[in-house]
């Protein structure tokens, strides 16, 4: 095999396949990407064997072949190379070595065998349908912050991708939960996507997901089985095993008779919860809220380090009301909001709290107070 391709066209492609290997593995093979060269151009394979990216590239095919090599390595030499450079790959399968050369560097590394390259298994898929990159950035964003890293909770680690019942009819939900809080985003539902079975899409998949959702403009093609996930962009495949259990009935938490309403600047309250919360401990980061007729007080009491408070003018009408939250899930629901206000919903300060974005209703975060 040898290539010549370009020095940033390499970088992106190779970028993207080493973030899916993963750096402690017992498996050499795992630790490599996978090149086949081909007449129409170069793709570039990596895999955890639970995820598999393939990016294609466009390049000089001298002669077509295929190589595995250490995508760590690989990508640390295409980095530090100049802008502009076009480099050439030439690999030697009697010798097992692959020669990088770009201008006066030249670099051999150690190859494997491309037999021995494992491939994920084609999947017959019940669902395909296209749904705009932009969509899919707010579905996955807005709701990845929720995601349990819990290892018992398995069927928590993820994000759960189904159809629902929205206010207007059927509509795509990405849920996340680990307990504590819970974030539903809804888009409308794209043709074709009816039938999709729901699937909990993992952590580490939504992760790799968000390097192909910045172009607002591109259509993601979505194949759904009940076993796998795969989003495609003309250049980029990303193919997903899905997590293997059931997502709890999120919509019991979800409460529905909160009507004590707050309503505060997103951005505002942001930082007043970020500046208070600078004293407490590590250990609890709890943030007393105390409302009154238009005004909240932010409070932490840290009997170690110090006490703060700041109040903010805010809308409220309904009676005075103590209730206490972890400092880090207030910011975490706080910086989803897009819109200028934050709508807080409470019923008492034993109950979970509802807030969501102005009056839209497409997404809905939950979140447990604490005692304070």
């Amino acid at each position: 095999m040898k290539i010549s391709i370009e020095r940033g066209a390499l970088l992106k492609a190779v970028a993207q396949a080493q973030s899916v290997v993963e750096r402690r593995n017992t498996i050499p093979i795992l630790a490599n990407v996978l090149i086949e060269a081909e007449r129409e151009g170069v793709q570039f394979r990596a895999t955890d064997l639970d995820i598999e990216v393939v990016d294609k590239a466009p390049a000089m095919i001298e002669r077509p072949g295929a190589t595995t090599v250490s995508a760590t390595t690989l990508h640390e030499i295409v980095r530090k190379l100049p802008d502009g450079a076009l480099v050439t790959l030439t690999a030697d399968a009697a010798a097992g070595r692959l020669t990088v050369d770009a201008g006066r560097s030249n670099f051999s590394l150690a190859t494997l065998p491309r037999e021995d390259f494992p491939v994920m298994a084609s999947s017959e898929y019940q669902s395909n349908f296209t749904a705009n990159a932009a969509v899919l950035r707010r579905l996955f964003d807005k709701s990845k912050f929720a995601i349990s890293t819990e290892e018992t909770r398995y069927y928590l680690n993820g994000v759960y991708m189904h159809v629902a019942d929205g206010d207007g009819g059927k509509v795509l939900r990405c849920v996340a939960t680990d307990g504590h809080r819970l974030a539903r985003i809804d888009a409308d539902l794209p043709a074709g996507a009816t039938d999709m079975p729901g699937v909990i899409v993992p952590r580490k998949t939504v992760g790799e997901l968000r390097k192909l959702l910045d172009d607002d403009e591109m259509d993601i093609a979505v194949s759904v089985s009940e076993t796998k996930v795969r989003f495609a962009t003309p250049d980029i495949t990303l193919t997903s095993k899905v997590i293997d259990g059931t997502f709890p009935d999120y919509t019991r938490v979800i409460p529905q008779a909160n009507t004590r309403r707050l309503e505060v600047d997103a951005s505002e309250f942001a930082k007043a919860v970020d500046r208070v919360a600078t004293v407490s401990s590590e250990r609890s980061r709890a943030v007393k809220l105390q409302l009154e007729e238009d005004k909240l007080v932010l409070s932490v009491n840290a009997p170690d380090s110090g006490a703060a408070e700041e109040e903010l003018a805010v809308a409220y009408g309904d009676e005075r009301l103590e209730i206490g939250f972890n400092a880090k899930y207030l910011l975490e629901i706080a910086s989803q909001v897009d819109r200028e206000n934050a709508v807080f919903l409470f019923n008492s300060s034993g109950d979970p709290t509802l807030m969501r974005e102005g009056n839209d209703q497409s997404a809905v975060y939950v979140v447990m107070p604490m005692r304070v």
